[in-house]
């Protein structure tokens, strides 16, 4: 996997947790607010290191929405907790009149998104988040990719002023980002250079297209990775430069087809670089109860969809 390795297996939100309590170690403005899900948001030890700076605001997310707008009035940063469908789509009003609209600085943590939620089933896997997100003037949009990650962008979105939409997941997944690399807000990584197509991925597709790249590679074809971490502001320059090298392009996420990674990217290329694009996403359709990697394989998300989606696009150069 070239330069990449698994390090191990973690939970995203688990390096969401770690830096929360770091966060609340060396920023007193920092606040944490969840609804009901300490526990799955591995918020428990910012709650015990910081019970002054915590608050359980039950299973009442439009309520904790607005507080959380409410507390940045006085100069805190707050962290919301709960899972994305509960962060995103019950509280959509909330968030666009008093925290995008208002333009405060609140930072919307979101644990189990997408399918591999697994078996809670339908109901629970939001898989239309990052479009719900990113339409909103102002918002930035995170979609990280394994513990590392999620650890440093958690960290990085403190010192970021605005309105944050950060995305995690709830199994454990390759662990391969070198916690001492470098994470920009804004600015993808080239995880492998290549010549014959471009695999943009986020999120829990990264390790996947890069098992992907490594299998073309064998059939002698040079596929280029980048993880795009953050959706918006979307790195505009290193997407160009990559599909103008390589002259086609894969989009890879645990979204829906509509409203996520592969409509900004698409909608970057008509504009300023017409390219040959495959999309491996979630074809409009809703999830179901199962086991994550079982789920991935059924709608279409695994390696081997990206091989097959990789040579098409190069087909069609």
């Amino acid at each position: 996997m070239g330069k990449y390795n698994i390090i191990d297996h973690q939970d995203t939100r688990s390096g969401f947790g770690e830096a929360l309590l770091e966060l609340g170690k060396t920023n007193p403005k920092v606040v944490a607010l969840v609804a009901d899900l300490t526990g799955s948001l591995k918020m428990d030890a910012f709650a015990a290191s910081f019970p002054d700076r915590f608050f359980q605001m039950g299973i009442a997310e439009a309520n904790m929405m607005g507080t959380a707008a409410g507390l940045t009035i006085g100069g805190y940063i707050p962290f919301t907790g709960t899972f994305a469908n509960f962060s995103t789509g019950r509280v959509y009003d909330q968030i666009r009149q008093s925290i995008a609209y208002s333009g405060k600085n609140v930072k919307i943590c979101a644990s189990h998104a997408g399918i591999t939620l697994g078996e809670d089933g339908a109901t629970h896997q939001i898989l239309e988040d990052i479009g719900l997100m990113k339409m909103l003037p102002g918002m930035t949009v995170i979609n990280t990719c394994d513990f590392n990650q999620t650890k440093q962008a958690t960290l990085a979105i403190a010192d970021y002023e605005g309105p944050v939409y950060l995305r995690f997941g709830r199994p454990k997944v390759p662990n391969f980002i070198p916690m001492d690399s470098e994470f920009e807000i804004g600015k993808g990584i080239t995880l492998k250079k290549g010549t014959d197509v471009s695999i943009i991925a986020t999120g829990h597709l990264v390790w996947k297209a890069l098992e992907a790249a490594d299998a073309l590679s064998k059939l002698g074809i040079d596929a280029e990775v980048i993880n795009i971490h953050t959706i918006k502001p979307l790195d505009i320059e290193l997407i160009i430069e990559s599909a103008r090298k390589t002259g086609c392009v894969v989009t890879a996420e645990e979204h829906q087809i509509n409203g996520g990674l592969g409509d900004s990217v698409a909608q970057l290329l008509s504009q300023q670089l017409p390219t040959p694009i495959e999309f491996i996403a979630v074809m409009d359709i809703f999830g179901q109860s199962g086991k994550p990697e079982r789920l991935m394989k059924h709608y279409g998300l695994d390696t081997s969809n990206i091989i097959e989606a990789a040579k098409k696009a190069i087909s069609r150069k």
